[in-house]
């Protein structure tokens, strides 16, 4: 599992990579309208950087503010991309895998920041593709694992206190699913508890159905729902209270 997402994570670096390059540097990210190319290149460096540190010391960091990053010049991209990529890898690799670290969802094995960052770097690759028009792919179980820890982290014990808008998906038995082409997909049940998951395949209250990246942008709230049936307005309420 683990030489997976460090293939995975150097896939989506350098594809991120190839995206930006020759983009202008303050070009406003279409689906992240708020950041600039630039803003989106110091986030994704930054972002393997600390959680690099954070694998390395154990306790939570202040998050950084990724306009506060200087990447470089925009033909130092590249470089400086892979480099903070290397940084985590290395970083993950020389940890206790038995020994826990910091998360926001509480203690978890070093290889959590390797998926978490993977996860991330993938969904902000397709940000830089839309953006500068690049071509943009990711192979069907890092497309998975992306909705899949997404739902892990949703349904997290605790997780109300680090994102309240959370406690909004408290239901009484409403259910989502989604469902890909070419593999099982996921049931959403909404409990008084909170969010419960599973994966299987089964009528829900919505379903949006299409390729396992196409669903992948979906829930990760980069494209707008394609194939829908059921009720749209609970699955328009769940993304609106989802986002991180």
């Amino acid at each position: 599992m683990t030489a997976r997402l460090v293939e995975g994570l150097r896939e989506h670096t350098e594809g991120f990579a190839r995206a930006v390059e020759g983009a202008g540097q303050d070009v406003q990210v279409v689906t992240c309208p708020e950041w600039g190319v630039r803003d989106l290149v110091g986030h994704i460096g930054q972002a393997h950087r600390w959680a690099a540190k954070l694998v390395r010391e154990g306790e939570p960091l202040e998050v950084p503010d990724p306009r506060q990053e200087d990447p470089g010049r925009p033909e130092e991209w590249a470089g400086w991309l892979s480099a903070g990529a290397e940084e985590l890898i290395a970083a993950v690799g020389e940890a206790d895998p038995d020994k826990e670290v910091w998360s926001s969802v509480g203690p978890r094995p070093p290889a959590f920041w390797l998926r978490r960052m993977l996860n991330d770097t993938a969904v902000h690759h397709y940000d830089a593709a839309v953006t500068t028009g690049a071509a943009f792919a990711i192979a069907d179980d890092l497309a998975a694992d992306v909705i899949t820890e997404g739902m892990e982290l949703l349904s997290a014990p605790g997780v109300e206190a680090f994102k309240p808008e959370l406690a909004e998906l408290r239901g009484r038995g409403e259910t989502l699913g989604l469902r890909p082409s070419s593999m099982t997909g996921w049931l959403v049940t909404r409990t008084p508890d909170g969010v419960r998951w599973e994966r299987g395949r089964a009528d829900a209250d919505v379903v949006v159905s299409g390729t396992v990246a196409e669903l992948m942008l979906v829930f990760s709230r980069r494209v707008p729902p394609g194939d829908v049936t059921g009720d749209r307005a609970l699955l328009d309420h769940w993304l609106a209270r989802t986002a991180f």
